[in-house]
């Protein structure tokens, strides 16, 4: 899909080949098994061995699931699932069927996935063993694949869908309030294509194999990874890690054949911990925050090639990307504008501006539009609006645009960036209130040398309460089980009173500050 050529030729020759009819059930599965049936679609990993399914077989998997569902168009099904070959047919048959999926991450505590579900208005559930479990108390519809007796009903007639037809809905890291669904149409997966094959100097199906340890839930693994390999016609391994370490990384991609692969920056610095030298692969690609000179220079070392940073979020993802056959990489810039995307750095205005500035995509599909455009928050106008500055998306994001290489210069929001995954503080805070012991909360990013940064909480008790270290251990087990595993405060410090605003908000920003002075 990137066309051939220099960096300037593949931007000015590029065309978003989005038509009137567009389901990425079929783009995902039923077009890459017409071409060739018989070739591999998913390689499942494990310690003991290492399963093969064909694209044929995917389709077969799908097929049954979507008969299975008798999904309504429209409709939103969850997906609580990790990485396996099931949990790419669920999404693909929900897709065929017209209906909208919704991934669920299994690191969720009982009220994270709670609200998910009911502001989803989510009635079936598409899940695996541990899954049931957790979804007991939910009084849901629920299908395990590997379990539940399928419907052997033949092939199932992809939904006369188009590009603006819903089809996923992610929710973002609720920086400010409640998590939000960012709800995409079935262009999405086109939108990721010239990304992911830029960040991994032009994937090559017939060579290339791809993986990632991020799981399938998150945007980065599902859309990132996942699901473009399947649509370029690439294999992908599907592995799920109880713990990330550099031995079993080296093993996988030694017994997948991996070529290329997304590693987050917290799984890069636990290999370069690890002094892990991991020969064979043709590309490395991470993204969520950007890499120094030091950690891009072990990775020519470790490698032998220089890893490739890209950029995006929720709502409009893989936008930006490094790619060292294309411009040498710039430590500190998170590369340059992906081919069919117009990213710039805008003033208050919504003006383009050569100094700092909010980096920010254009939201329109001519020209250089943007196929991974979210069509807006579920039932959240209001804040779909608030996200648009005339046509550009504002990401949230400050930033500097310097002979085209664009350079990250710090959040705007209080989105907490830990070992790779995207945290809101307001939803951390609000499982804190519910405790007993809690008068107020307020919840920052303190900085961490593995981590990037820890979840830190500071908390006012209420009256007659005493501060003390088992209360602090409570408070994190609380946390632990309400919110998702990820997100739970690793540290605690009780306070007096916290720094508000006037009309009574945390001021975060204070606390930022008294986490710096911390050791």
């Amino acid at each position: 899909m990137l066309p051939p050529g220099s960096y300037a030729d593949a931007r000015a020759a590029f065309r978003w080949p989005v038509t009137d009819a567009m389901n990425m059930g079929a783009q995902t599965v039923d077009a890459p098994a017409a071409a060739a049936p018989d070739a591999t679609a998913v390689l499942e990993w494990s310690p003991q061995g290492v399963v093969r399914h064909s694209r044929a077989a995917l389709r077969d998997m799908t097929d049954r699931l979507a008969h299975a569902l008798s999904a309504e168009p429209g409709a939103r099904i969850g997906v609580l699932r990790t990485q396996s070959a099931w949990t790419a047919a669920a999404h693909a048959a929900i897709w065929k069927s017209g209906a909208i999926s919704v991934p669920l991450v299994k690191l969720f505590g009982d009220e994270a996935l709670r609200l998910r579900l009911t502001d989803a208005g989510i009635t079936i559930v598409v899940t695996d063993t541990e899954g049931r479990a957790m979804l007991a108390p939910f009084g849901l519809r629920v299908i395990v694949p590997e379990e539940d007796a399928l419907p052997e009903a033949g092939p199932f007639p992809a939904a006369a869908t188009g590009p603006e037809d819903p089809a996923v809905m992610i929710y973002t890291s609720g920086t400010t309030g409640a998590p939000k669904g960012a709800l995409h149409g079935h262009r999405m997966l086109t939108g990721h294509l010239p990304g992911v094959e830029m960040s991994h100097d032009r994937l090559q199906p017939g060579r290339d194999v791809l993986w990632t340890p991020a799981d399938w839930a998150w945007i980065g693994g599902l859309f990132d990874v996942a699901m473009p390999a399947l649509a370029l016609g690439i294999p992908v391994v599907a592995a799920r890690l109880p713990k990330f370490d550099a031995d079993t990384c080296r093993r996988l991609i030694a017994e997948c054949g991996v070529t290329a692969t997304f590693l987050p920056p917290t799984a890069l610095r636990m290999l370069k911990a690890a002094d892990a030298a991991i020969p064979g692969l043709r590309s490395v690609a991470s993204g969520g925050e950007t890499l120094g000179a030091e950690t891009l220079d072990w990775g020519r070392r470790a490698f032998g090639l220089t890893i490739n940073e890209f950029y995006g979020q929720t709502e409009c993802n893989m936008v930006a990307s490094s790619a060292s056959t294309l411009f040498p990489a710039r430590p500190g810039s998170i590369g340059k504008a992906v081919p069919g995307f117009d990213v710039q750095v805008i003033d208050a205005a919504g003006r383009p501006t050569d100094g700092e500035g909010d980096i920010a995509i254009r939201s329109h599909m001519s020209g250089g539009g943007a196929a991974s455009m979210f069509l807006g928050y579920w039932n959240r106008p209001e804040a779909t609006a608030e996200k648009f500055r005339g046509d550009w998306l504002v990401t949230g994001d400050r930033g500097v645009i310097e002979d085209g290489y664009i350079r990250f210069v710090g959040r705007d929001d209080d989105v907490i960036t830990s070992s790779g995954y995207r945290i809101g503080p307001s939803e951390i805070e609000d499982v804190l209130l519910k405790h007993p012991a809690v008068a107020a909360a307020g919840v920052i990013g303190k900085p961490d040398p593995l981590r990037t940064e820890i979840v830190k909480a500071y908390v006012v008790l209420r009256e007659g309460i005493e501060a003390s270290d088992s209360l602090a251990t409570e408070l994190q087990d609380h946390a632990r089980t309400h919110c998702a595993a990820h997100s739970y405060p690793r540290e605690i410090t009780f306070l007096d009173a916290l720094p508000m605003t006037v009309t009574g908000k945390v001021m975060r920003r204070e606390l930022r500050r008294l986490a710096e002075g911390e050791p």
